[in-house]
C-alpha cells in the first residue's frame, strides 16, 4: 500500500453522515435513474455491482434496489463505511450486499474481491493520492464483458496546452482547509458559497430554486458537495484524452462507450466496456 499518513486528508465520511440526515426517497429513485441511464440499461438484474470509495453508499443502495445480484461496497474512510453499513441495515440487511473497509491502492486487499459485471467508481479515485494507480487497480476488477464507470476531475488547460492557474489555486485553497479546521469552516466555506451562488446570478438563474432543486444532480445535496470540493484533498486531475488514452494502453479490451464531459474544473464521466475474452 502507499502511505499517505502525512498528507492531510479530509473525511468524506463525516461528510456524508450530514447528507444522510437528508437522504430522502426522492433522492435515492434519482439515483436509481443517474445509474441506469449513463449505464444504458433499465435495470441491474443479474449483475454484480463493486462500489469503489461507497461515501455515503447512495449509489450501492440504488444498485440494490435496482435488483442487482451481488453487491460489495468499500471505503477507505471508516465514517463512510458507517454510512453504508446504516443504508444496508435499513434495507434490512441483504445477504448479498457487503461492506467493507478497504482501499482501492491496496492491492492484497482487492485480490481477494474478484471481477465484477459493474465497477463503479464515481468522484473518488482522484482523492486517492495515487490517482492512475487508483484508475488502473479498479479496472482490474471488471469482468470481461463487464462495465467501468469512474468520474474524474477535468483538467482546465491554458491556450498554450499547460494546466490552468486554477488547480494550483485550489491545490492550496484545499491544503490550508484541511490544516486550519476553523478557517475552512468559518472562512472558506461562507467565501466558496457566496461565490458559487455569485456564478449561479451570473447566469440568470434563481439561486433558492437552484439549491432547492440540486438534488436533481445524481440525489445529491448542494451543501454536501460543496464542502466535498473545498476539502477533497488529496486532489488530481486529468484531460478526457489523458484517462482515455490511460487506459486503452493498460486495458485495450476496453471500449469507450459513454462520455460526459465538462469544460470546467468539474468531472468527466466514463464508460468503459471491457469485450469479451
Amino acid at each position: 500500500m502507499h502511505d499517505t499518513a502525512t498528507t492531510p486528508t479530509f473525511s468524506f465520511g463525516r461528510n456524508w453522515q450530514e447528507f444522510l440526515k437528508s437522504l430522502s426517497e426522492e433522492r435515492v429513485r434519482i439515483a436509481e435513474e443517474s445509474l441506469v441511464e449513463f449505464l444504458n440499461v433499465s435495470d441491474l438484474r443479474g449483475k454484480s455491482f463493486l462500489d469503489i470509495g461507497c461515501g455515503s453508499g447512495l449509489f450501492s443502495l440504488a444498485a440494490h434496489r435496482l435488483g442487482a445480484e451481488n453487491i460489495v461496497s468499500f471505503d477507505v474512510d471508516p465514517f463512510s463505511v458507517e454510512c453504508c453499513r446504516y443504508l444496508r441495515a435499513n434495507a434490512n440487511r441483504p445477504e448479498n450486499w457487503h461492506v467493507l473497509n478497504g482501499s482501492v491502492l491496496d492491492e492484497k486487499f482487492l485480490a481477494g474481491l474478484g471481477e465484477f459485471d459493474i465497477v463503479y467508481s464515481w468522484g473518488v479515485l482522484h482523492h486517492t493520492g495515487h490517482m492512475w494507480d487508483a484508475i488502473q487497480n479498479a479496472a482490474g476488477l471488471v469482468k470481461p464483458g463487464g462495465s467501468y464507470y469512474i468520474a474524474i476531475y477535468n483538467r482546465i488547460l491554458n491556450r498554450s496546452g499547460s494546466t490552468s492557474w486554477i488547480h494550483p489555486f485550489w491545490l492550496r485553497i484545499k491544503t490550508i482547509y484541511n490544516r486550519n479546521p476553523a478557517v475552512g469552516k468559518y472562512v472558506f466555506q461562507p467565501l466558496a458559497m457566496a461565490a458559487y451562488i455569485a456564478i449561479v446570478l451570473a447566469r440568470l438563474e434563481n439561486p433558492v430554486t437552484h439549491i432547492r432543486n440540486y438534488k436533481s444532480h445524481r440525489g445529491m445535496s448542494w451543501k454536501t458537495d460543496a464542502t466535498d470540493w473545498l476539502g477533497g484533498y488529496p486532489y488530481e486531475f486529468a484531460t478526457v484524452e489523458e484517462v482515455f488514452t490511460f487506459v486503452r494502453k493498460r486495458f485495450p479490451q476496453f471500449n469507450l462507450i459513454n462520455l460526459k464531459v465538462t469544460s470546467g474544473r468539474g468531472l468527466n464521466w466514463y464508460l468503459f466496456e471491457r469485450r469479451e475474452r
